[in-house]
């Protein structure tokens, strides 16, 4: 089968496509799933530095859209062979995948070939960002950075949809103008504006209830200043580095609550069938409904993975990238 190995930690040069590589066998409990579209992630590039561990044989990748090929035994749930299925699980950068059959959920039929695939992973972090990490409430202050991201682009519009007043970070105005076209009420040039300035400045000085921050590094020093006394500071990815651990006597001082990325995890939310299917059952009710719009950057071909991850890393993309086998 087509799939792109890392043979190596590094960068995007390490992931190398191939043609000859063995079609996995579903074992028990797990299903088969022949892949249309691949979602790509920027967490793919942490597995593909090392950060993360190192991928089963060595293919990265953790969310797909498919058709169901094969069952392994005592694979009983609501998917048959040739039912359409999206899937939260190891190895999808390949034109099949083993799954474990509780990571699986089918595809509604009124949701478009590719919306799933997009949807899976960017669309359940900002569910359960918004509504278990920190339950945002009608009126609350938000700060989302990198808004005009594939999980920035879904925060903003389930925050407005919420009653959120949202205040979004980005770098140029083309994604600040898409930021707020989806939801968001304020925009910051984190490039040309004071972050924190601009903040007090639009809060009238009360700052943010809850940061949601997948930058890490660059703006680790304006998450706490911009916070309001007893705010939540959430931190979920870390794209410009791992940051220096915050200090306790800055965080005691406004009374802020840090989530870092082991409770942020969306695997944490999900990571049984049963979250797994019922957070899946809301998000893709929302995608059926069209009461978000799911924004895709662009579908490449998997013998591009290559330049699919420099374009990530790059801050080329915008919204939803996916690839096909």
């Amino acid at each position: 089968m087509k799939g792109v190995q890392a043979t190596n930690f590094g960068g995007p040069e390490v992931l190398q496509y191939k043609t000859d590589l063995p079609v996995p066998t579903p074992r028990g409990g797990e299903i088969l799933v022949k892949n249309e579209f691949i979602g790509v992630n920027y967490v793919d590039v942490y597995w593909r530095i090392g950060m993360m561990g190192y991928a089963p044989n060595g293919i990265l990748g953790r969310e797909a859209e498919g058709t169901v090929a094969a069952l392994g035994s005592s694979s009983s749930n609501n998917l048959k062979m040739g039912d359409r299925a999206v899937f939260y699980s190891q190895g999808s950068y390949a034109e099949y995948t083993a799954v474990p059959v509780g990571m699986a959920y089918p595809v509604p039929a009124e949701v478009k070939p590719g919306l799933a695939a997009a949807s899976m992973i960017q669309g359940l972090t900002a569910l359960t960002l918004t509504q278990k990490i920190y339950p945002v409430k009608k009126g609350d202050w938000v700060l989302a950075h990198a808004a005009a991201g594939g999980v920035g682009l879904w925060l903003c519009q389930l925050l407005k949809a919420a009653g959120a007043r949202t205040i979004g970070t980005a770098s140029t105005p083309e994604k600040m103008k898409l930021a707020k076209e989806n939801g968001a009420e304020f925009m910051i040039n984190y490039k040309e504006e004071d972050v924190a300035e601009r903040v007090e400045e639009i809060t009238g000085g009360q700052g943010v209830n809850v940061v949601y921050d997948s930058v890490g590094k660059d703006q680790a020093e304006n998450n706490v200043k911009v916070l309001a006394r007893g705010g939540t500071f959430v931190m979920y990815g870390v794209s410009s580095g791992i940051p220096a651990p915050a200090s306790p006597a800055r965080l005691a001082a406004k009374n802020v609550r840090f989530i870092g990325p082991g409770e942020s995890a969306l695997m944490r939310s999900v990571g049984t069938p049963s979250e797994f299917s019922k957070w899946c059952a809301q998000l893709f009710d929302l995608v059926a409904k069209e009461k978000v719009n799911v924004r895709i950057h662009g579908t490449y071909p998997l013998s591009e993975m290559a330049q699919v991850h420099h374009d990530l890393e790059g801050r080329k993309t915008i919204g939803k990238v996916l690839v096909k086998p």
